[in-house]
Order: C-alpha cells, then sequence, then structure tokens
C-alpha cells in the first residue's frame, strides 16, 4: 500500500479514536432513559420563563425553611419547581435545567404529593420529556418518608416531598469511580434550582440528606439510590 494512503488512515483512525474518547458520553446523552409506569398520567402546565424575582434577588432571599403552614401547593407551583429540578430547556438537544457531566442525567425524580391543589396524594414519577407526571402510588406516604427520614418533621408536613434518585451507571459507565462524584455534583445543581425556584415562588424548602435510603427506596417503589429529599410549603 502507498505510504501516503498508510498514513492518512492512521490519522483517520487517530481522529475517530479522539472523537469517540471525547464526545462518547455526549453522544450518549441523545439516548432517553424512559421509565415506564402504567399509572395515571397527569400533563403539567407549561413552565414560565420569565418571574416576578430576579435570580439575584432570589440568591439573597433563600434559605432552608423547615416550618410550612397548612396549605396546598397549585399545580403550577409544582410544575414550576420541577422544571427548575430538570425540565428540557433545549428541545433539540434535551438538555436540562441543571448541568450534567457528560449529559448522561443520572436522576429520576420522584414527588410525594400529600397537599396540592387538583392532585390526588400519592407518589409521582416526573417525566421531563412530556413534563409530566405519572401516579405510582396513590395514598399519602408523608408520614412514612418522614419516619424515613428519622422522624424530621418538615418531611412530614409539607405540601410536597421532591425526592432525587440516582442511577449511578449512566455517568460511572463513561467516567468509572470518579463519575459518582459528578452524580454527587449534579445533586447539588439540582438543589440550588429547586431552592431559587422555591424562593421565587414565595415556598419554603430545605435540603434533607439524613435518611435510610433502602427505606426511602421502597417507599417509592424504586431501584434507584435516594440522594436528596427536597420538602416544599408555604412558609
Amino acid at each position: 500500500m502507498n505510504p501516503r494512503k498508510i498514513s492518512y488512515l492512521v490519522i483517520i483512525m487517530v481522529f475517530v479514536s479522539t472523537f469517540l474518547v471525547l464526545f462518547k458520553p455526549y453522544l450518549y446523552s441523545f439516548k432517553r432513559y424512559d421509565i415506564n409506569y402504567k399509572g395515571e398520567e397527569v400533563m403539567l402546565p407549561e413552565p414560565r420563563l420569565k418571574g416576578d424575582m430576579s435570580v439575584e434577588e432570589a440568591i439573597a432571599k433563600r434559605r432552608s425553611i423547615r416550618h410550612y403552614k397548612d396549605k396546598p401547593l397549585t399545580l403550577e407551583q409544582l410544575s414550576q419547581l420541577l422544571w427548575a429540578a430538570q425540565g428540557i430547556t433545549d428541545e433539540k438537544r434535551k438538555f436540562r435545567a441543571a448541568p450534567s457531566a457528560g449529559a448522561t442525567y443520572p436522576f429520576e425524580i420522584y414527588v410525594v404529593v400529600g397537599n396540592v391543589k387538583g392532585l390526588k396524594p400519592g407518589i409521582y414519577h416526573y417525566n421531563p420529556f412530556k413534563h409530566s407526571l405519572t401516579l405510582i402510588k396513590e395514598g399519602d406516604y408523608r408520614k412514612q418518608l418522614q419516619a424515613a427520614a428519622l422522624n424530621q418533621q418538615w418531611v412530614g408536613k409539607a405540601a410536597v416531598n421532591i425526592v432525587l434518585v440516582a442511577f449511578y451507571e449512566r455517568t460511572t459507565r463513561y467516567y468509572g469511580e470518579r463519575g459518582y462524584r459528578y452524580v454527587y455534583m449534579e445533586a447539588g445543581h439540582i438543589g440550588q434550582n429547586i431552592y431559587l425556584q422555591a424562593t421565587a415562588l414565595g415556598l419554603g424548602t430545605v435540603a434533607v440528606g439524613a435518611f435510610h435510603d433502602e427505606e426511602v427506596a421502597k417507599i417509592l417503589g424504586t431501584e434507584g439510590d435516594p440522594v436528596y429529599i427536597f420538602p416544599v410549603g408555604v412558609p
């Protein structure tokens, strides 16, 4: 074979190999992770892209709030919170509201609903692609979640609890052990979005990391690993 052709082939092979190493996670990110539940589906209201509070003001006012009034959230408020957590912000590339290493998106969002106008109490799974909720279990599970969270009362008294559940292998299959760090970083990104959106809506929340993992997973009916619980209510 002509030496020049061999050189071209080597260059092409090196280029392709480098491309796959650098961009494989991003190619993988276009795969949708559809966790299909067969329960009742609730389409959420369209999220607003302009609010009444600036980002700067929300940052200044953000606090961890553990005490809530016995008042319901609206479906619009819940919709906005879930969009801020994991909503699709780029329809073409399916990028989400919170950054993710390699756009691998290791988190699924579950919602333990107790007091939301127009929404029956139960455990729901959030589908970011359809911006909808699917009912997994009907009933008020807030007290059970409170017990699993070392009896932290704000978990039981919040109108809803947003639970971040990790599927580590989505990220670790590309980044190895380092992927675990990236997953926890992403939990922080999502959590701050929830905090700031709650603040902008006049609601209160607190990040809860103290709970029995297996008990929470059993309540939710998930095979993933719960990482964070965010009780949300009217302060």
